[in-house]
């Protein structure tokens, strides 16, 4: 599933939420330029919540 996430701003961000979905075991790739991070092996509300607790808004795509 994919995610837009407008607060992601640099490459710390994208490393920070790439290592936190990775954290709660799935596996997240986060595109800074289009803000989108895609994420699997986790279900749209949990990848959300872990989103949220890195510091970051996301809202759903698909």
């Amino acid at each position: 599933m994919r995610f837009q996430v407008n607060d992601m701003t640099c490459g710390h961000c994208t490393a920070a939420i790439e290592k936190a979905i990775g954290a709660a075991g799935g596996t997240a790739r986060a595109d800074l330029q289009s803000k989108v991070v895609e994420v699997d092996q986790l279900g749209a509300a949990r990848a959300m919540e872990v989103i949220r607790e890195a510091g970051y808004t996301a809202q759903p795509l698909d």
